[in-house]
């Protein structure tokens, strides 16, 4: 089972690793409506052990699951390509996260390397407020074992050795980090976009509330107030003015 369960596992890994391979990920939400999961990944480094024949099978085992969740993958080089993978709203985040991180054993026969205990997890919670959604995003990743296994058992990478771990937030309006004992503290990209480094050997837990624009409440707004405007200029008055006796 273990070695079957192969390189979509080692897929799992790298989403976490910088030090093992080139990496960067960013959630960015563009609307309510519409987001986009992007990642980097270049087999470098650490991974060196990894041979040419083994990482196409990697990059190519990644390219499939891409497609099943109607992404794209960008070839940069023959180890190193860019991830994207677009979705409709929180929920479907939530769902493509899962599916595209989570190792799914029974789908994959290829055997070049294996994860030890890696458990994200990610929730989000939505509330309307007419105009403006309000979201609560909460991811936890469990980097307290890692190690990436060649197939005859050899561990190529120990959690030891991971470093700059980075995970990105980017949203229309400006998110709020939840402040706590457990929560990492992000940093202020250039796009005032949230950035976490997640550390090696421990439990890193994420929080963070954001607002996005309510398509549909804006959209009720204006429908009504196009109906004042039309009620106005057909009657000279609003609904709510009675009217004038002759």
């Amino acid at each position: 089972m273990r070695q079957k369960a192969g390189l979509v596992l080692a897929f799992v890994l790298l989403f976490f690793l910088n030090g093992c391979v080139d990496y960067d990920i960013g959630i960015n939400f563009d609307s309510q409506h519409r987001g986009t999961i992007v990642q980097k990944i270049g087999l470098t480094q650490q991974l060196t052990s990894l041979s040419q024949s083994d990482a196409d099978q990697l990059l190519e085992s990644i390219n499939t699951k891409v497609k099943q969740l109607k992404g794209k993958t960008k070839k940069i080089s023959s180890r190193e390509i860019v991830v994207t993978i677009p979705f409709s709203n929180g929920r479907e985040l939530v769902n493509k996260f899962n599916l595209f991180f989570t190792p799914q054993l029974e789908d994959s026969g290829l055997d070049a390397v294996d994860l030890l205990q890696l458990n994200p997890d990610i929730y989000l919670t939505e509330n309307n407020f007419l105009l403006l959604q309000r979201e609560r995003l909460k991811l936890i990743v469990d980097l307290t074992s890692l190690g990436v296994f060649s197939q005859e058992g050899n561990l190529i990478v120990t959690s030891g050795s991971l470093v700059n771990l980075d995970l990105s937030l980017k949203t229309p309006f400006a998110a709020k980090n939840i402040s706590n004992d457990t929560n990492l503290e992000p940093e202020i990209g250039e796009q005032r976009q949230l950035i976490w480094r997640l550390k090696p050997g421990q439990v890193n837990e994420i929080e963070v509330i954001f607002w996005l624009p309510s398509t549909l409440g804006i959209g009720t707004v204006i429908i009504v107030l196009m109906s004042l405007i039309g009620f106005f200029v057909k009657y000279k008055r609003l609904p709510w003015v009675g009217a004038s006796a002759t």
